[in-house]
């Protein structure tokens, strides 16, 4: 298997949240509170699973690996375009938890935002995806022989198996306790 093929089922997994995404959108439309639970899973969801996890294994593997790489102009253009549309996920992600906590202080904005927010995400990640799986994914496996591809889908494991401690050693230090450092 290339290790574009974990990248890829993760991205199956990202698409499914876009219809509840775009569900919540019309409920607020309408004129319904915002589902605070549905805000805080969604962000969660977004921060360690689309983020940490998959962003991760693409930034810190993957496109740390292309840099090494003589890039095409074209792949180094696409691949700066990819890390530009992670920051705005993770500024709309800090976006909506902020709107979040402002909608619990009665800030009279605080609708808009979320509700733009919430827009955006389920604006962003659908061509976020077609980008990577069309344009990138697989030019990009051509800059790497057998054995570094080999290589770096062990990494990409590696980096799944430490993500469930990374999450609840995040939780543990949140509700006060020491997280520990695992090897």
């Amino acid at each position: 298997m290339k290790p574009i093929g974990p990248l890829m089922w993760e991205h199956r997994l990202i698409e499914q949240i876009i219809p509840l995404i775009r569900n919540e959108c019309i409920r607020l439309e309408a004129g319904n509170p915002p589902n605070i639970l549905f805000i805080e899973t969604s962000a969660d969801f977004f921060r360690t699973y689309a983020d940490r996890t998959h962003h991760g294994k693409e930034e810190d593997i993957l496109f740390k690996a292309l840099n090494k790489k003589n890039l095409s102009p074209e792949h180094e253009s696409i691949m700066k375009e990819l890390i530009g549309e992670h920051e705005t996920a993770r500024t709309t992600v800090k976006e909506l938890l902020k709107a979040k906590e402002a909608y619990l202080r009665n800030e009279s904005s605080s609708l808009d935002t979320i509700l733009q927010s919430l827009d955006r995400l389920s604006e962003l990640y659908p061509g976020h995806i077609e980008k990577e799986d069309k344009k990138f994914f697989y030019p990009a496996m051509e800059y790497f022989s057998n054995e570094e591809q080999e290589k770096m889908l062990d990494e990409f494991y590696a980096f799944d198996r430490s993500m469930i401690h990374e999450k609840y050693n995040d939780i543990i230090n949140r509700m006060g306790g020491k997280p520990i450092k695992f090897p």
